[in-house]
């Protein structure tokens, strides 16, 4: 069939271009992932999109594809942490790791996603590798207490290939934001998503509500799920479509900074997640309290789950 018809409507210019419904673009990704159009077809819908802006409900669209067609993580019995991560690492040390081995150390579930989507960065998948952590496939339900990172490539080819375009023409698609939205678990799961430009954090909102998605909110550190280390981020929860406040932003000038390494190299970054776990140095502040928020939504979901009448949905 193709995707030239939407590519007819979004591609009019930044002023002209007409938003897709959810339907439409649940069929235009379906198409993208199931590599049946051509690679100009795809240039053209990455590079149109680009200059439109996706709305939340083609985003959602964009996630009922998607979803669609993952290779899921088979349903457990507990509420699976989902950290996307797909930024890496420029300035500060990628601590998503940390953060996945900290929840993982209280019991939970955690499952880690992403690829490499450029090459200057250090991604989690490396410092895993150094941590002696390797890459799994999305085959077995997540015990609890057990940290699994799984390649997207293992989760959709498709979306693998999608989020390659971004080497050949060197903008970002809508397939950047999807990763940070979607959840590749069919059981109960917590989103943790995060954004490094406010408009992605009202775009990322709306979605998360529109799909229902339970989901933890915040600007993390480069575009990676976990709290800035040096400074408190505002964190919010939705549930069930409605939004709460969580944690306010720390305000002010920064009073104390953290110890972190300046060396941001994976084998460096190893290291300081492993003086974390094991005692000789202090989890930053801001991570803690990320921590807390999530096994607090783990537990208020699970307690609602045990409290809902046996024929509920």
């Amino acid at each position: 069939m193709g995707i030239s018809q939407y590519i007819k409507e979004i591609g009019r210019g930044k002023e002209g271009a007409r938003s897709l419904t959810r339907e439409q673009a649940a069929d235009l990704m379906g198409q993208v992932l199931d590599g049946t159009v051509t690679d100009l077809e795809i240039g053209g819908f990455c590079l149109a999109m680009r200059i439109k802006g996706e709305t939340p409900e083609e985003m959602a669209g964009f996630l009922d594809a998607t979803h669609a067609r993952l290779h899921q993580l088979p349903h457990n019995q507990c509420t699976t942490v989902v950290l996307p991560s797909y930024n890496g690492a420029r300035k500060l040390p990628v601590l998503t790791p940390l953060l996945a081995l900290l929840l993982s150390r209280e019991g939970l579930p955690v499952l880690v996603h992403g690829t490499a989507t450029e090459d200057r960065r250090v991604s989690s998948e490396a410092v895993f590798t150094a941590l002696g952590i390797s890459a799994s496939q999305p085959t077995e339900p997540l015990a609890a207490g057990k940290l699994a990172f799984v390649p997207t490539a293992r989760l959709s080819a498709g979306l693998k290939r999608l989020l390659d375009v971004r080497r050949a023409v060197g903008l970002r698609n809508p397939a950047h934001s999807l990763v940070k939205l979607m959840n590749p678990c069919a059981g109960r799961a917590l989103v943790i998503g995060s954004y490094t430009h406010p408009e992605y954090a009202l775009s990322m909102a709306h979605t998360f509500a529109l799909t229902r998605t339970h989901a933890l909110l915040l600007r993390g550190t480069e575009g990676e799920p976990v709290a800035d280390a040096r400074r408190t981020p505002q964190m919010e929860a939705f549930r069930d479509g409605q939004r709460h406040l969580l944690q306010a932003a720390q305000e002010g000038p920064l009073t104390a900074m953290p110890d972190l390494p300046r060396d941001t190299s994976a084998v460096a970054t190893a290291a300081y997640i492993q003086a974390v776990l094991g005692g000789a140095l202090p989890v930053p502040r801001p991570i803690a309290l990320q921590v807390e928020h999530i096994l607090q939504e783990v537990s208020s979901a699970t307690a609602a789950q045990h409290d809902r009448p046996a024929h509920a949905p």
